[in-house]
């Protein structure tokens, strides 16, 4: 009886384990990536919208518009917007969903989605807070 080939089995299976180990630490990479861009998305899309729940301040349509706007140029796609237009000098907050779609490996295409809330105050507009002290607004 022969020794030969008696570690190619269990060294065999140990390389199978590592390969599949990779695969699976490589998918969780890839998930924490699209919760972080989804995150960044979300952030982008709330901050985009609040000052034009005021005015549009150069922005082309609603708070919405301009919310799904920002999240779809950083990846994600807007699914919900509590930006309601308030042309009051009080202050308000929008809050956002985005979602964000990535393929893993192993397990297929997944979602992630991620909330993001900005607050916006228009009595500290630079404008305004000169008005209050009586001097002249600058014009930009």
């Amino acid at each position: 009886m022969t020794d030969e080939g008696a570690a190619s089995l269990p060294l065999l299976a140990v390389c199978v384990l590592v390969v599949a180990l990779t695969i699976v630490v490589a998918d969780v990479g890839m998930l924490l990536q699209a919760r972080a861009q989804a995150s960044i998305a979300a952030d982008a899309a709330a901050l985009a919208a609040a000052p034009v729940t005021f005015r549009p301040f150069g922005a082309a349509g609603t708070p919405a518009q301009e919310a799904a706007r920002f999240a779809t140029l950083n990846g994600g796609r807007l699914v919900a917007c509590a930006c309601a237009v308030d042309e009051s000098w009080s202050e308000r907050a929008v809050e956002v969903t985005v979602a964000f779609d990535r393929r893993l490996l192993v397990f297929g295409v997944v979602t992630v989605e991620a909330r993001s809330r900005a607050e916006f105050v228009p009595a500290r507009l630079p404008a305004f807070e000169e008005r209050l002290k009586g001097r002249p607004t600058r014009v930009r």
